[in-house]
């Protein structure tokens, strides 16, 4: 199996998007990563976003990760909001115009939980499934009732108990407050960014794609 990602720029709303691609031969779905707060230093290349598609690799996706405006050699500036989920979409766009009748997952960190939230619902609305629907220590309180969840395919929302970026609570709060199906999985002893807990990451995700 490849497992080296390929160098690519997206035509993304601001310019071009940095990205990394790899295929799999015979994949049955392609995967699409958002990473965390630009502001704070968050890129495609962060532990817990590499983890994430390592993890789908081994699950048999084609994947994809990209920087939003701003960061790394992505054009634009940081809008920390719809721009990035605006870039998330272009992303999502290209994975699916090169690899044609996949099925699309998406697997969102932090803020990009935040991103691959609102770009699940907004494909949805545009008549886009969305297969599947990872959430990891999710920034919930950029979540309105202006950007609805999707509500169709299946959402696994992955916690860290300790986490001490994203209030647990307010996870838990926003878990229990949806009215469609998913999954809450909580991860004891855990703080945000998974430190000597990636493994753990990776065992919840891989029986779930």
């Amino acid at each position: 199996m490849l497992t080296r990602e390929t160098p690519v720029f997206i035509d993304g709303p601001c310019g071009q998007l940095e990205a990394l691609s790899l295929e799999v031969a015979d994949a049955h779905g392609v995967a699409l990563l958002c990473h965390p707060n630009p502001v704070q230093g968050g890129t495609m290349l962060n532990k817990v976003v590499s983890t994430l598609q390592r993890t789908a690799r081994d699950a048999g996706y084609t994947t994809l990760r990209f920087n939003y405006r701003g960061v790394g050699a992505s054009a634009g500036s940081h809008d920390m909001g719809t721009g990035e989920v605006d870039d998330a979409e272009a992303a999502a766009r290209w994975v699916q115009a090169q690899y044609p009748g996949l099925p699309l997952t998406l697997l969102g960190f932090s803020f990009g939980g935040f991103v691959a939230a609102s770009l699940a619902g907004r494909l949805e609305r545009e008549g886009v499934a969305v297969e599947r629907l990872f959430v990891v220590a999710p920034a919930v309180h950029r979540l309105t009732a202006e950007n609805p969840i999707a509500e169709r395919g299946t959402l696994t929302v992955i916690q860290p108990e300790t986490d001490e970026v994203v209030d647990p609570e307010s996870v838990y709060t926003w878990s229990a407050a949806l009215q469609r199906p998913h999954e809450l999985l909580k991860v004891a002893e855990c703080g945000h960014f998974f430190h000597g807990k990636l493994t753990d990451l990776k065992d919840l995700v891989l029986p779930r794609l």
